[in-house]
């Protein structure tokens, strides 16, 4: 059964036998679901490159609950992403949080739009985005409801709490000129990657913040 076309925001791949993979993805209709694209090599791999935005048509599957997808075509290019080495790491890292935060079939209303407007603030950006993550990680425990405070978030961060009360109180502009080093940063995204564990009641193994964390030492 053709389920028409929707959009998609491509979390991560795995590969499934010589030619297919498996989407894990971020839609408003069905919220973090994989999908099976059969032919993954026509399809081209820049097309799944994560957080990518996609539209494409859902083939249900009556015999399986893996559902598939066909006719990708990328609804933005995100070339200001992909152009620049910073930004591009800083997305690789942004879409394993999602994967490994959302849970399969996990649905939070907002959180599609949500992202796809953070996601094109960030391929947006000509300068000034070093701290884009931490804001990201900030918006997300908000957007999946948490509502962070700095005393709900200060245990989490330790004596360098003080860095994040700045954070909280200024808008996104004033957020991303904030003076922080690159270790201060990473120090941060492990503190808000501990609050999100705690609330999320699971293990948040984010692998690629050790990429990130050279990149801005």
């Amino acid at each position: 059964m053709d389920r028409g076309t929707t959009e998609l925001i491509v979390l991560a791949t795995t590969k499934v036998g010589e030619n297919a993979v498996v989407v894990h993805t971020l839609s408003k209709e069905w919220g973090r679901r994989g999908f099976l694209v059969p032919s993954a090599r026509k399809a081209g791999t820049a097309l799944l490159l994560p957080l990518n935005i996609l539209e494409a048509e859902v083939v249900e599957n009556p015999k399986s609950e893996l559902w598939s997808i066909r006719n990708l075509q990328a609804r933005d290019s995100l070339n200001g992403i992909r152009s620049n080495l910073h930004k591009n790491t800083m997305s690789l890292f942004l879409a394993e949080v999602l994967f490994r935060t959302l849970r399969e079939g996990a649905y939070e209303d907002g959180l599609f739009e949500w992202c796809v407007g953070s996601i094109l603030t960030l391929d947006a950006l000509q300068a000034d985005f070093a701290n884009f993550h931490i804001r990201f990680l900030l918006e997300l425990s908000g957007a999946l409801g948490f509502r962070p405070t700095f005393a709900d978030v200060a245990p989490f961060a330790g004596e360098n709490a003080p860095l994040l009360q700045p954070f909280l109180s200024a808008d996104f502009g004033q957020s991303m000129l904030l003076p922080l080093s690159g270790e201060q940063r990473s120090t941060l995204c492990e503190a808000l990657l501990g609050y999100l564990e705690y609330h999320t009641d699971q293990p948040i193994r984010v692998r690629s913040l050790s990429v990130l964390r050279e990149l801005y030492r």
